[in-house]
């Protein structure tokens, strides 16, 4: 499994201005950033991994979305921008097997060149390219903070517009 120090490594050698912080309690899924943190939602970053379904070909795929910690947001238009017939979230098992992360602390950084990875058009709008942003490692007792402009350029992310869900 990818942890911090896989992370640490591969910022290192493209000297990417970083940090792991060491929380002060494990958490179990990347909502809990903020809270741990003191930072409000839209700096800590929840990935959420999407099992889909192939519009054309019918293949299976997961699928990456880079939102606030606790936003749950309509997965319509994620479905649309990865071209999938059907979207649902992904089993822990498979993420872990394929992202090779603990499924609830999924780390944008350094995922199979297979997953296509979204982030949320208004948390690119809010947040300004130097801002440092949090987000989890793939292990409970530590978080990664760089620079939104550093995250979305490594994560590889395309920017898509979503509604809140209900």
């Amino acid at each position: 499994m990818k942890d911090a120090l896989t992370i640490h490594r591969s910022l290192l050698e493209r000297e990417i201005v970083h940090e792991i912080v060491r929380l002060p309690r494990p958490i179990t899924q990347a909502d809990e950033l903020p809270r741990m943190l003191d930072l409000p939602p839209e700096r800590c970053l929840a990935t959420r991994m999407y099992g889909c379904l192939d519009a054309a070909r019918g293949e299976r795929f997961l699928a990456a979305l880079i939102v606030p910690a606790g936003s749950h947001p309509d997965l319509e238009p994620v479905r649309r921008a990865v071209g999938a017939r059907l979207i649902r979230p992904a089993r822990p098992d498979l993420v872990n097997s394929i992202a090779d992360y603990c499924a609830d602390l999924v780390c944008p950084l350094l995922l199979p060149d297979t997953v296509p990875v979204l982030i949320e058009q208004d948390t690119m709008d809010l947040l300004s390219p130097d801002v440092v942003v949090y987000t989890a490692t793939g292990e409970p007792l530590t978080a990664l903070g760089l620079r939104m402009a550093d995250l979305y350029a490594l994560s590889g992310a395309k920017p898509v517009g979503l509604c809140p869900a209900g």
